[in-house]
């Protein structure tokens, strides 16, 4: 009787236990490495499309409950494009909700932002609203990732 108890007591903990609170409902599979295809920036009514095949690279990381980011040139001589962020993300189905938490630039610490995801096959793009009205931000993104495998 006593291991019964017991074995309902360690049950009944399981059960409360919340695997991945960042994950609440999504089908979406987004943990790992992905790299950044190229990236859309709409402003102002202008639109501007960064490929990032050639000589500008760039990384997204997710695990269950946070995110980073490392973007760098190829060429050796530019040191000036080096970027890095990260923080924690709550993924609710396809409503993707970013905590920057660490980044070069500190107007954009500590902001919140919001995003559409979606996945085909192996590419993820992500579209939403930057607005950083310290930084003068305020604009749509659309990126495109391919699955590093």
């Amino acid at each position: 009787m006593r291991n019964i108890l017991m074995l309902l007591a360690v049950l009944s903990l399981f059960s409360c236990v919340n695997k991945d609170a960042s994950k609440k409902g999504s089908d979406l599979d987004i943990q790992g490495t992905w790299q950044l295809l190229s990236a859309t920036t709409i402003e102002n009514g202008t639109s501007q499309t960064t490929d990032y095949s050639g000589e500008l690279k760039m990384i997204k990381m997710f695990n269950n409950t946070h995110f980073a980011f490392l973007k760098h040139s190829l060429n050796p001589k530019d040191t000036s494009s080096f970027d890095a962020g990260g923080g924690s993300f709550v993924l609710d189905k396809d409503d993707y909700t970013e905590h920057l938490e660490y980044y070069k630039n500190k107007d954009w610490e500590g902001k919140t932002f919001k995003f559409k995801l979606a996945i085909h096959k192996d590419t993820l793009i992500q579209k939403g609203i930057e607005k950083v009205e310290k930084a003068g931000v305020d604009r749509v993104i659309i990126e495109k990732y391919i699955k590093v495998k």
